[in-house]
């Protein structure tokens, strides 16, 4: 089949999710100026840069209450956020800080997610993650939007600090097969990061370092 994404595609659901996939889940944790915590994951996520290391999420839908997502919003006014790694463990606590709620709630305590502090930056990170990314933000990008009154923003973050847990790694390496991160896929569908495979390439190893 062919549609073109400016005219009805006579299919159940819109199937554009479910074409570009996995993609990892960006699970954000902020704080708003006011010092409210938000968690929530974002499945339009991933990193961009290596040099210094940059990752991106992307938020198309408006909050109930008005203007951009707490994430986003919260991300405006103090610059910083943390992103937590959604793992198969965690699956249901992450699914759960999806759920629509009021500016004021804290998704930490509403779904019973035990909170860490971070290091370099105020957002709290998810404890029983096994790895976070500490950000600040570089800049948010005004995406293109199908109405006037759309919310559709990609915020862009350097990470200034990561935490990876002891039990993830073996013999200096990430082990993902421990980590067992959890990806989104289309409709209600996610996947699990349980195996894996390697293809050699020019250039490997790499230098200690790299």
């Amino acid at each position: 089949m062919f549609y073109r994404t400016d005219q009805p595609h006579g299919l159940p659901h819109n199937p554009f999710a479910a074409l570009v996939v996995p993609r990892p889940i960006g699970w954000i944790s902020t704080i708003s100026s006011d010092g409210v915590v938000n968690l929530s994951p974002y499945s339009f996520f991933n990193a961009i840069a290596y040099d210094p290391p940059q990752v991106m999420f992307a938020g198309s839908n408006q909050h109930a209450e008005g203007g951009p997502k707490d994430a986003v919003k919260n991300i405006r006014e103090t610059g910083e956020f943390v992103v937590n790694m959604a793992t198969w463990d965690l699956r249901h606590a992450m699914s759960d800080t999806s759920t629509p709620a009021p500016r004021n709630v804290d998704e930490f305590e509403a779904v019973g997610i035990e909170k860490e502090p971070s290091e370099l930056v105020a957002p709290p990170r998810v404890k029983a993650s096994p790895i976070h990314l500490e950000c600040k933000l570089s800049q948010i990008v005004q995406l293109e939007k199908s109405t006037d009154e759309a919310v559709n923003m990609m915020v862009i973050g350097v990470v200034v600090g990561i935490h990876i847990s002891d039990d993830v790694m073996v013999d200096g390496m990430v082990d993902i097969t421990k980590v067992r991160p959890v990806a989104r896929l289309g409709y209600l569908d996610y996947a699990v990061v349980d195996g894996v495979f390697s293809i050699p390439r020019p250039g490997w190893p790499l230098k200690p370092g790299e």
